[in-house]
């Protein structure tokens, strides 16, 4: 079963659903068994650090919300995707709680593995696999970096295998193009075919995340469109 998890605030009307949709329906295509949440449709609240699920009731956390439906999915899952544009150089704030809470996942006692200090996933590892898809307004692919370093450390802690990550810089011109019928269809049947790859071959090419990134507009031409765009937001307050 594949968990994704979309938390960027306009759902699926927002830039990231853009690719992670197509992403979506190409796993379906090929016989993957998905099950599609938005964040900002649940209460997920914040880790109170207060360790009830390792010391009081070990692998149940005293809260609860919406937490409580995704905890079954989240033990039954092979892939969980994590959709998240960026924010201030990460996830967004409901999906930083979605992984904080995620801490009944494993035990408080501390193991060696690959010679590093971990804590051992409750009821024994199992194969797992993270994914990352994510949106970016800047144009740069290295505006994903710190987000990307954020996973990949997740993962090792998680003791989960990283498959790879969907990444749509200068996402903002993504809807604009789409809707003005420019030939971005590639991208599109890229993120698709990522999803099948995944669940075909348990991961995808560097050729197809690539497409997904490609560049869309020069960025002097980028630049230009979006401080266009702001400024006639800010006009239109005036009138």
């Amino acid at each position: 079963m594949e968990l994704l998890i979309n938390s960027g605030p306009r759902m699926d009307k927002g830039n990231t659903a853009l690719i992670l949709n197509p992403f979506l329906e190409g796993m379906k295509e090929v016989g993957a068994e998905v099950e599609l949440f938005y964040t900002k449709k649940l209460k997920i609240n914040p880790c109170t650090g207060e360790f009830n699920c390792w010391l009081k009731t070990p692998g149940k956390c005293y809260q609860n919300d919406d937490m409580n439906i995704l905890y079954p999915r989240i033990d039954a899952a092979d892939v969980i995707v994590f959709a998240t544009p960026v924010y201030v150089d990460g996830v967004t704030g409901q999906m930083k709680n979605f992984i904080d809470r995620m801490l009944p996942r494993v035990e408080p006692f501390v193991e060696l593995r690959d010679g590093h200090c971990r804590h051992p996933v409750r009821g024994g590892p199992k194969t797992l696999k993270f994914l990352l898809v994510s949106n970016c307004g800047f144009r740069e692919m290295d505006n994903f970096d710190p987000l990307l370093v954020f996973m990949k450390a997740f993962c090792r802690n998680a003791s989960t295998e990283f498959a790879g990550a969907l990444l749509r810089p200068h996402g903002e011109a993504l809807s604009s193009m789409l809707e003005m019928g420019a030939p971005i269809d590639d991208v599109f049947e890229a993120a698709r075919e990522a999803g099948r790859q995944l669940v075909k071959e348990g991961e995808m090419s560097q050729e197809t995340l690539d497409i997904v990134s490609r560049e869309l507009l020069p960025k002097e031409m980028y630049i230009q469109i979006a401080n266009q765009t702001f400024q006639q937001c800010l006009e239109s307050l005036d009138r």
